[in-house]
């Protein structure tokens, strides 16, 4: 079959777990029922042994495009070729309307007469698990792993409008349909069925419309009225689909183990939650008027206070359900994204220690206080504890935003956020009229002193990425826009100047200089879409906005054929790492804020100018 290039793909979900969807019809990566299951189709990681679910029409040389129903994450593959123009709409109905967990292929014929080639050959538990296959009628069949001691067995019903046939392994189906007439595919967990009182297309187009309406009223919720409104959707709808209904928490990417270098070792698993990006998510969906979904993750961190059982600090990242059993292993049973090896899952990171994500968090407390509704006492004596352990010991070196695994150092990004940390919680304190520690202050203040004196390199004229360090580091781009400095300020700016040698190549930004700050790794990386989004803001706030419109709009050509983004952008503009990801769509959704605001008001001073004279 070969690999389909990352960016070949759409995403649908129903707040449980996604799917993605290629060009070509096919279902190559689902982790079922959550998102951080075992995988049931994982061709886009071993294409021989991953497992797919693909429909398409028996064309000779098709073209393929896909659109999502406006303001909605429902899917449609549309297939253009001489004999004639088919549609495949791929959805799952989302778990706050509907019942059971369900993925659904609808299949219709807009012009001609098409056949259709259908093969569903699921790999249980990352491929590894032996199945077997059971069939209950003509059009039903239920595909039932083996048990072992290790694994429950796990049966999925398989329901369709058109016959089966069983092949092995997997299951096919041919068919025709002429203009106008439709197929349905239902892929779901055995114990749930559809109604008896209606049929399976009756059934089939209900959830359609439930899952078209739940989607177009959660847009109609968005404050955002500005440009690029539709990108700015989008953005939304994907990290709409990375959060989980269940539990309010919300997973960094989509997808594990895709390589952020082809042949690379650069193969993470990013299936979990992080405190950084899902704090930063909050603030891009409060900034939108979402903040129901801030309040779910807000209840999700208590929970996890709650749970800490005399731990002395927050770990950088979780699963889904708050647990901390994360341990890294290697599929060998996978070769990887175009052999891109190790394909891990689970994530060690986990262990590390990144004082960051305590400035991540309080600021997206600080905003949920002031946009959405006051914390509870109880969820604030739970943080001051985690502020109070982070005032005695924002000193300590750590592996950083980056996540390096070349040895801790005192970086520059986490003192910065450390600052924001202590800073917001002494403001919700004043706010809120809570208690203040007066040492909370003092090192607040010690911080900002020494980011000024160990971190300024007065030859380079920049903060640099710790002290000694021979590179700046695309994370002080922060350094403004949590009001840290002044985006104006004659340090800032030569240190923006100094980013602008360094890491930038026109609109697309690198972390940092890997010759210049070995990371314990020897493979090459693209540069990081969410970087170019700060990159742009910083411009904006700076006054550079013509500059920053152009690589705004740069950016969002950078986007695959939905707006979607993966985590890199290679050097042909190829989409590496786990897709879609979080974080660059909520430094989308950011920068189209400050951007937007920013060119407003310069019409207004234009405005204004011309009536005074």
């Amino acid at each position: 079959m070969g690999y389909k290039p990352i960016e070949d793909y759409g995403i649908i979900g129903d707040l449980n777990t996604v799917a993605l969807v290629g060009l070509d019809g096919a279902i190559d990566y689902m982790c079922f029922p959550n998102f951080d299951s075992p995988s049931i189709f994982a061709a886009l990681l071993d294409d021989a042994v991953g497992g797919s679910f693909k429909i398409s029409p028996v064309f000779q040389d098709p073209r393929s495009k896909q659109m999502y129903l406006p303001d909605t994450n429902v899917l449609v593959t549309r297939f253009l070729d001489e004999q004639g123009v088919a549609e495949i709409t791929d959805f799952m109905p989302v778990q706050e309307i509907s019942a059971g967990k369900k993925l659904i292929r609808r299949v219709t014929t807009i012009r001609g007469k098409v056949e259709y080639m259908m093969t569903c050959g699921p790999r249980f538990n990352y491929g590894r698990a032996a199945h077997t296959i059971e069939r209950v009628s003509p059009t039903e069949v239920i595909f039932n792993t083996v048990a072992t001691a290790d694994e429950d067995r796990v049966s999925l019903r398989l329901t369709s409008s058109a016959a089966l046939t069983i092949l092995e392994n997997k299951i096919q189906a041919e068919f025709s349909l002429g203009p106008g007439e439709i197929a349905d595919f239902l892929f779901e967990h055995i114990d749930e069925r559809a109604p008896e009182n209606i049929g399976f297309e009756a059934f089939v187009t209900k959830c359609l419309f439930d899952t078209v309406n739940y989607w177009k009223e959660w847009v109609e919720q968005s404050a955002y009225s500005g440009r690029w409104r539709d990108m700015v959707n989008r953005s939304a709808l994907v990290l709409k689909l990375l959060t989980s209904h269940r539990y309010g928490s919300m997973i960094a990417a989509a997808t594990f183990s895709l390589p952020e270098s082809i042949g690379g070792k650069r193969n993470f698993d990013y299936r979990f939650t992080w405190i950084r990006d899902t704090s930063f998510s909050m603030y891009a969906l409060i900034r939108m008027g979402y903040t129901k979904e801030a309040g779910a993750f807000m209840n999700w961190v208590e929970s996890l206070c709650e749970g800490l059982k005399g731990e002395n600090r927050l770990g950088i990242m979780y699963a889904i359900n708050g647990d901390t059993k994360l341990h890294e292993t290697t599929l060998t049973n996978f070769e990887g994204y175009q052999k891109s090896a190790p394909v891990r899952i689970g994530n060690d990171a986990y262990g590390q220690l990144q004082l960051d994500i305590y400035g991540e968090l309080m600021d997206s407390v600080y905003l949920f206080n002031k946009y959405g509704e006051p914390i509870s006492y109880d969820l604030w004596k739970n943080l001051e504890k985690q502020v109070d352990w982070l005032a005695a010991n924002w000193n300590q070196p750590d592996e950083g935003i980056w996540e390096v695994r070349g040895g801790r150092q005192n970086f520059l990004y986490s003192r910065l956020m450390s600052w924001v940390a202590l800073d917001r919680a002494i403001k919700i304190a004043e706010e809120r009229s809570f208690p203040l520690m007066p040492h909370w202050t003092r090192e607040r203040d010690n911080i900002f002193k020494t980011i000024y004196t160990d971190f300024w390199d007065e030859e380079k004229k920049a903060f640099m990425q710790y002290p000694g360090s021979g590179t700046v580091d695309a994370s002080c781009l922060l350094m403004p826009l949590v009001r840290f400095i002044s985006p104006k300020d004659p340090m800032w700016l030569s240190t923006l100047k100094r980013i602008e040698e360094d890491l930038v190549s026109d609109a697309l930004v690198y972390r940092y200089s890997q010759d210049a700050a070995p990371d314990g790794f020897l493979s090459r990386e693209g540069t990081f879409s969410m970087c170019s989004f700060w990159y742009v803001e910083c411009l904006s706030k700076s006054g550079q906005l013509e500059k920053a419109r152009l690589y705004f709009e740069k950016m969002l050509g950078y986007s695959n054929h939905l707006g979607l983004y993966a985590e890199q952008l290679g050097f042909k503009g190829e989409h590496l790492g786990n897709f879609p990801q979080a974080f660059t769509h909520l430094g989308l959704i950011s920068a189209a804020y400050n951007l937007d605001k920013q060119l407003d008001d310069s019409r207004n001073k234009s405005t204004d100018h011309d009536q005074l004279k």
